[in-house]
């Protein structure tokens, strides 16, 4: 069986290269409290020469490669997501948009506001790029306020992170419906169903609780003060930016996103409407327009512009106030690139795959087996997205035997991989920079949500899999 090579391939080694992983990012980020970049990086290093699975050698050029794919994906998103932060909060647009979610849901349900928008946006937009969009908003909601920031950071995480983990067509659940040859539409449908109580009990129900026992003040992140947040609340709601003008932003990214997902994961159905060659060029504009570096350029201009239009700088300080975001978002994405890349050292290593094949030896029911295999393999190695790739891949032959639907596996799957993001994801490095939160403020809110993210969704699976078995 799979375990059974790994062991003989390598023995306990990748166990004891994530041990020395594990041992060496407390040590440097905990106990000598060395800046994240630097430890990161030096944890990766130590992984890599522990493990007999990388060559001696190879292992600096190995950790640079996987930080500069990392860089690749989200270095140009991050750069322009401080844009749009800095922008959006010094032109008013943030404030703006606060003042309307108060207008309509009230002032004591702004959490809501930001829970749902996540929660929605995050269905066809990776959640990462939404928590760039909606990051402003809840640093604004706080200024504004003056409390409740643990539970919008919380609230926007925990919903975001369900739907992008159970809700396809984003990339990890679309590949386990494929894998399993499940029904997308069926599979939209219990992702939803799954999803909703499984975010309201780790976003909503949590946030609530370690709001009351949690304050986590505003920081300077994004390249924005909280002098500047507070200057903000002083403005007259007349003399900010029009609504429109405010989420223009954040509806562009959004839009472009979208319209590449709805055209590339529908594909088929456009082609019988509009016939291949048309369809092949609409594929071509909207992968275009809608890859997440030029949709999130497209949004930070447009916050620019509206920055830009409400001040009254001249051209080379408003050139300098957005170079300073610039170098905001640069620590930013250096950061977050080498915890990815500390990840996959781990990977490397072949951690995940010694856990995912010791537990598939466990006898337990499909679901909870998949629902271990997928936590284990993101608990070592970091990614969700690597989580259910390797669990669908392992669990694909066995999915015939499962007498309910094939999208409840997919559920199972997506709420193991969404289980406790640490030091070895780039999602919480995202949270903690762009948040502007502490290590230890991360891991009580953000680390803690996804646990509950993974609880919950395997029990909401296994109930509604058993009233509803949809077979």
């Amino acid at each position: 069986m799979f375990g059974t090579t790994v062991l003989q391939a390598g023995g306990q080694a990748p166990l004891l290269a994530l041990f020395a992983g594990i041992v060496t990012i407390v040590l440097l980020l905990v106990v000598l409290d060395l800046p994240a970049f630097v430890s990161l990086v030096i944890a990766g290093l130590v992984v890599g020469v522990v493990a007999p699975a990388i060559p001696f050698a190879d292992v600096p050029a190995e950790f640079a490669t996987a930080f500069g794919n990392g860089m690749a994906g989200i270095g140009i998103p991050i750069l322009m997501a401080a844009i749009i932060g800095k922008a959006m909060v010094e032109s008013g647009a943030a404030n703006r948009i606060v003042r309307g979610f108060t207008s309509l849901f009230g002032d004591d349900n702004t959490e809501i506001s930001l829970f749902s928008s996540s929660f929605v946006m995050s269905i066809p937009v990776f959640f990462d790029n939404v928590f760039y969009l909606l990051a402003p908003l809840a640093r604004a909601a706080r200024s504004r306020q003056g409390q409740n920031y643990t539970l919008f950071i919380v609230a926007v995480g925990a919903a975001g992170v369900v739907t992008h983990g159970f809700v396809p067509p984003t990339p990890g659940p679309l590949l386990a419906v494929e894998e399993f040859g499940a029904n997308l539409g069926e599979t939209i449908l219990i992702g939803l169903m799954v999803g909703l109580p499984t975010a309201l009990i780790s976003g909503l129900g949590y946030g609530y609780w370690i709001n009351r026992r949690l304050d986590i003040p505003l920081r300077d992140a994004m390249g924005t003060t909280v002098e500047e947040l507070d200057e903000q609340n002083e403005v007259p709601t007349s003399a900010l930016p029009g609504v429109f003008e405010s989420l223009l932003p954040i509806l562009l990214a959004v839009l472009l996103v979208t319209s590449n997902t709805f055209v590339t994961t529908f594909e088929g159905s456009v082609t019988a409407f509009i016939g291949e060659s048309a369809t092949a060029t609409l594929v071509s504009v909207t992968t275009f327009f809608g890859d997440p570096n030029l949709a999130l350029t497209v949004a930070a201009m447009a916050a620019a512009l509206t920055f830009y239009r409400v001040s009254d700088l001249d051209s080379d300080t408003f050139s300098d106030e957005l170079t300073d975001a610039l170098k905001s978002g640069g620590h930013i994405a250096a950061i977050t690139a080498a915890g990815g890349a500390f990840g996959v050292m781990i990977e490397a290593a072949g951690a995940g795959e010694y856990i995912a094949g010791s537990l598939e030896q466990v006898g337990l029911g499909l679901l909870v087996t998949a629902w271990l295999i997928a936590a284990g393999v993101r608990l070592v190695q970091g990614s969700a997205t690597v989580a259910i790739v390797t669990t669908a891949g392992i669990m694909a032959p066995l999915a015939s035997g499962l007498e309910v639907n094939l999208a409840y596996l997919v559920m199972s799957i997506g709420a193991g991989a969404s289980f406790c993001s640490w030091y070895n994801d780039s999602g919480f490095w995202i949270v903690k920079e762009i948040g502007g939160l502490t290590q230890a403020e991360t891991l009580k809110t953000w680390t803690v949500a996804t646990i509950l993210i993974g609880f919950s969704g395997l029990l909401s699976t296994l109930a509604f899999s058993s009233v509803l078995p949809m077979a």
